[in-house]
C-alpha cells in the first residue's frame, strides 16, 4: 500500500513592502552632474588651450626626443574640433544628470571666460597667452562659444521632457 501523500506545513511568510529611495538622492545626482560638468570644462578648456599652439614641426621635434612645442612650421588644427566634441559632450552630460536645462549655463560660462582669460593674458615677458596671429586658439574660441549657444538653441526648439524634470 502506497502512503498518502503529505503537503509540507508552510508558515505564512509576512511579505514587506519595497524599500522606498532616498528622496535625496535626486538632489545628489544633480549637483554631482554639474560639479563633473563644470570639472570637465577646466580640464578641456586647457587642453585645448595647450593643443592650440601645437605646430607641424613639432612632431619632427617630438621624435627626437623634445617638446612637440619647440617646432615650427604650419598650423594643426587639432584644438578645433575637440572643442566641438568636448563641449557637445559636457552640454549633452551637464544636461541629462540634472535634468534640467540650466545646467549648461555654468559650463557654458566658465569654459568661455577661461578662453578670454587666456586671450587677454600677458605673460612675464610681456607676451599674450594666445597671440592675435594664432588663428587656431581664435577659431577655437569662436567655435567653442557657438557649440554652447547650437546645443542651447536646439534645447530651446525641442519641448521638454516633463519626466526628467520632475515637474508634472
Amino acid at each position: 500500500m502506497t502512503e498518502p501523500m503529505t503537503e509540507p506545513i508552510t508558515e505564512p511568510v509576512a511579505e514587506t513592502a519595497p524599500r522606498q529611495a532616498w528622496a535625496g538622492w535626486d538632489t545628489v545626482i544633480r549637483i554631482g552632474g554639474v560639479v563633473v560638468s563644470i570639472l570637465a570644462t577646466v580640464v578641456t578648456a586647457f587642453i585645448e588651450l595647450e593643443l592650440t599652439a601645437l605646430r607641424s614641426g613639432g612632431f619632427g621635434q617630438l621624435f627626437a626626443g623634445r617638446s612637440p612645442w619647440s617646432g615650427s612650421g604650419a598650423a594643426i588644427p587639432l584644438a578645433i574640433p575637440i572643442a566641438v566634441a568636448a563641449n557637445l559632450a559636457i552640454s549633452w552630460f551637464a544636461v541629462t544628470t540634472t535634468g534640467r536645462r540650466w545646467a549648461l549655463g555654468p559650463p557654458w560660462a566658465l569654459w568661455t571666460l577661461l578662453m578670454l582669460a587666456a586671450a587677454g593674458t600677458r605673460t612675464a615677458e610681456g607676451d599674450y597667452l594666445i597671440g592675435a596671429t594664432n588663428w587656431v586658439a581664435l577659431v577655437t574660441i569662436l567655435v567653442g562659444s557657438l557649440t554652447f549657444a547650437v546645443y542651447s538653441y536646439r534645447m530651446i526648439l525641442r519641448p521638454t521632457d516633463r519626466r526628467l524634470s520632475g515637474s508634472v
